[in-house]
């Protein structure tokens, strides 16, 4: 079973940034990062449309150009990392998924993954748009379909995006769901799980692979407990 460092590690280091992605590497078989342009066509890994939540300044991402982003502090001196850093340190260590938070992103986004490709790379996203056209730009990588309201059938709507995997967000899941998709050929990866019994019962669904805030703490679990039952 997979285990995705969401944001790196953001349980245990300021999320999104190379502190918590080394963190993440340290458990993880992938780590996952959210990824919005620069008012420069730069990406760069932060969640939120503003800078508000996650670092001492203010404003929308893309009111920034990277030279003025790199200023702001993210949390514990970090700073916010374009993807071409990200790449840099995970290459040859660990998988990536990479979430394009906006519509309209993905050929930059692709043009730099292009460079410095990861062995194990997933292009996921909540906008179904999104996830065909990183799956027809960068055919190599695994393309996964996120979502996190009641969904009539989120298997038919990931199958018709290209997508490889569905991403439901946790109390969204069920044992149909993933037998639904695994008779389609999709992977199921939930987020995000955090608790011992999350852990459990996501083994119980045969699901494939989780994330979580702390990979570290999922990481001992399903080496302690798992197969010792």
């Amino acid at each position: 079973m997979l285990i995705i460092g969401h944001r790196g590690a953001g349980a245990l280091e300021p999320e999104n940034t190379l502190r918590a992605l080394r963190r993440g590497m340290a458990c993880a078989d992938l780590v996952e990062v959210d990824v919005r342009l620069t008012k420069d066509g730069i990406p760069v890994a932060i969640h939120d449309a503003t800078v508000d939540r996650t670092t001492d300044g203010t404003g929308p991402v893309k009111g920034y150009i990277i030279e003025d982003l790199k200023e702001l502090d993210a949390g514990e001196g970090e700073t916010i990392p374009t993807l071409r850093e990200i790449l840099d340190i995970i290459q040859g260590q660990t998988g990536l998924v990479v979430e394009i938070k906006e519509p309209g992103t993905e050929a930059i986004v692709a043009s730099v993954l292009m460079d410095l490709m990861p062995e194990q790379l997933f292009l996921v996203s909540f906008h179904p748009g999104s996830v065909a056209t990183a799956k027809r730009l960068l055919p190599g990588a695994k393309a996964g379909l996120i979502y996190s309201q009641e969904t009539p059938d989120p298997v038919d709507l990931a199958r018709s995006a290209q997508a490889d995997l569905i991403l439901p967000r946790w109390d969204r899941l069920s044992h149909g769901v993933v037998e639904q998709a695994h008779d389609a050929g999709l992977l199921v990866v939930p987020w995000t799980l955090n608790a011992e019994d999350e852990f459990e019962e996501a083994a119980r669904l045969g699901v494939d692979g989780f994330a979580s805030d702390d990979p570290c703490a999922a990481r001992r679990y399903l080496q302690e407990s798992i197969p010792a039952r």
